[in-house]
């Protein structure tokens, strides 16, 4: 059975990687794969030999022996699905938590105020600029968004569209670096974070410098491309919502103070973020309805009280991605139930591949496969204690490996969207640069660890 469940994975990511090609949305084969996984399980039920129960794990590096009658058996696989489901619904509220607070910000126009507080012509400036801006937003928001504000930003800044393809490819370099080094700055940072294998003080502790020279060396290196000589034209201000600021900075104050609240409760993070959802959306309506009452003519359609900004957030979060996620993450748990996932690494260590070498393989296959079903496949992989080193160089790699090929992260494929670059374009004046970030930021973490 397991061979067959391998099989189904393999076809599924085949289609996840041609989905442009086959014209077939993503997600499409990731909720395909897994119910044809637990649906396989559920038919082979009476075959199973070995079974990973969520409640016990693996006890002396074995596998534990699945027994019992067929009525048993499914009540086993009935219940690790709950536990898996349950996990994984854990992570995707609190990702929605966290786009629900990001659309909020946006409908205030919270991130275009920071185009305000940009006020340099040179180029070189500008570029450390919004390649900081990118390290620093995408470890607050993940670094989907953060590259999607900076590009934004960018289009009201420079006008030349070669220019802005330069600093595109940065900020994709930046926003992974920093999504790597806080736990609410990436999905598999996240994932990391929430299985209980990091904490938050030891995961900036470890990979704040490495993630900080992955940006650094890029930069030092671009500051004497001719790309970046001389100044950007000046373009035209524009009118910013009084309230921008004010809720920017509320905004990524109430999503920083997630961790506090796990490390203060000791509950799940999940329910921090849906305190800091509330907690936002409780003054957003209230500035909203104010403007509204002040000049009934700037939100006439707010009158109907499912227009305001909360429900308007909660409308533009991204349900093909959730649903991508929890199709990927779902799939992947099949696999570790059956323990595919946990031979697999055994067998790795018994091939002689050290876990350093694994783990940068593993981050330079996240420039070509998605880092999500990657970093979920190592956490049943790998049965070391929490913050184990093992656990910091896979939220590094995974997050940053992804910046060596503009297809490697959402960041970049967003990114190639937004401004037209191409897989080649990014590969000849971008890649080596993110490659020389991505083993530079290996080197400093391998030596202070």
């Amino acid at each position: 059975m397991e061979i067959y469940i391998f099989i189904i994975f393999v076809l599924g990511y085949v289609a996840i990687t041609m989905e442009h090609t086959l014209k077939v949305d993503k997600l499409i084969p990731a909720l395909l794969m897994m119910v044809a996984c637990w649906t396989l399980i559920a038919f082979g039920a009476d075959d199973l030999v070995n079974w990973i129960d969520p409640a016990t794990g693996v006890k002396d590096g074995i596998i534990p022996t699945i027994t019992g009658d067929h009525d048993t058996r499914l009540h086993l696989v009935n219940e690790a699905l709950l536990h898996h489901f349950g996990k994984t619904a854990e992570i995707l509220i609190f990702l929605m938590g966290a786009m629900a607070i990001v659309e909020m910000i946006d409908y205030f126009e919270g991130f275009s105020s920071i185009k305000g507080m940009i006020k340099t012509r040179s180029k070189v400036m500008l570029l450390w600029i919004v390649s900081f801006l990118a390290f620093f937003l995408s470890s607050i928001i993940d670094n989907l968004t953060a590259t999607i504000v900076l590009i934004t930003i960018l289009r009201k800044i420079v006008s030349d569209q070669e220019d802005r393809m330069w600093y595109a490819g940065f900020i994709i370099i930046a926003a992974n670096a920093g999504g790597a080094w806080t736990p609410i700055g990436d999905v598999t940072t996240t994932m990391l974070w929430m299985a209980d294998k990091v904490t938050t003080a030891k995961l900036i502790m470890k990979l704040g410098l490495p993630s900080l020279v992955c940006i650094l060396l890029p930069l030092i290196v671009g500051s004497f491309l001719p790309a970046f000589k001389g100044e950007v034209a000046v373009m035209a201000e524009e009118k910013v919502n009084p309230n921008s600021k004010l809720m920017l900075f509320l905004g990524l104050g109430l999503v920083v103070f997630v961790p506090v609240f796990k490390t203060v409760t000791h509950l799940p993070p999940y329910l921090g973020m849906m305190l800091s959802l509330a907690l936002f959306a409780v003054i957003a309506e209230v500035i909203s309805n104010r403007s509204f009452a002040i000049d009934p003519s700037a939100r006439p359609e707010e009158s109907n009280g499912h227009s305001g900004p909360t429900m308007r957030a909660l409308g533009k979060i991204e349900m093909p991605s959730v649903l991508f996620f929890l199709g990927i993450l779902m799939t992947v748990a099949a696999m570790e139930s059956t323990g595919l996932i946990f031979n697999f690494g055994k067998d790795v260590t018994a091939a002689g591949i050290g876990e350093n070498v694994f783990v940068t393989m593993l981050g330079l296959a996240s420039a070509i496969i998605d880092n999500v079903p990657l970093v979920a496949a190592s956490i049943g992989m790998f049965q070391q204690d929490v913050d184990a080193q093992v656990w910091h160089f896979i939220a590094f790699a995974a997050g940053t490996g992804g910046s060596i090929l503009i297809i490697g992260s959402a960041a970049g494929v967003v990114a190639m969207g937004m401004e037209k670059i191409t897989f080649f374009w990014y590969m000849k004046r971008i890649s080596l640069l993110a490659a020389l970030g991505y083993f530079g930021g290996i080197g400093v973490f391998l030596l202070f660890s």
